[in-house]
């Protein structure tokens, strides 16, 4: 039985807001010190520190998808596609010395980490895309069957 009630929707809508932030926050604040300071300074790194923030919203989505369900897969995907590289990239930093700063920040190391993080924020992007799918799908009218 599907439940599209009040509550559902209130996961999915705070669960979508959580999920976007980290992706949100680090443009929104570059463009603000390209307004104040004169220069774009765009923190490529504050999506994996503010991954607290996605895996709340990727829990209350993933509880909404569930109650509805709807989009839980795609969801529960890129939290799963997310937290992989995560965890790999700074598994990678760490066993490599970018982490210690015991090798420099080149070579195919610091491709690898790049790499890892930028699949990171790809699964952050899904989980926003499927909150944002989720939400649309709950406030549809339903069609009338002829």
């Amino acid at each position: 039985m599907e439940k599209k009630n009040g509550f559902t929707k209130i996961l999915a809508i705070v669960g979508t807001i959580l999920a976007w932030f980290p992706i949100l926050a680090p443009i929104v604040l570059a463009f603000a010190a390209l307004i104040i300071r004169g220069r774009f300074l765009l923190d490529y790194l504050m999506p994996a520190e503010l991954f607290l923030f996605a895996l709340g919203g990727a829990i209350l989505l993933l509880w909404a998808g569930l109650r509805a369900h709807a989009r839980w897969k795609l969801i529960a995907w890129g939290l799963g596609i997310a937290v992989f590289f995560l965890v790999g990239g700074q598994a990678l930093a760490e066993v490599t010395g970018l982490a210690s700063g015991e090798i420099g920040l080149t070579g195919w190391p610091w491709i690898l980490v790049l790499a890892s993080l930028g699949l990171f924020t790809l699964g952050l992007l899904d989980v926003g895309v499927g909150g944002v799918l989720l939400v649309r799908d709950l406030f549809r009218k339903p069609q009338l069957q002829a």
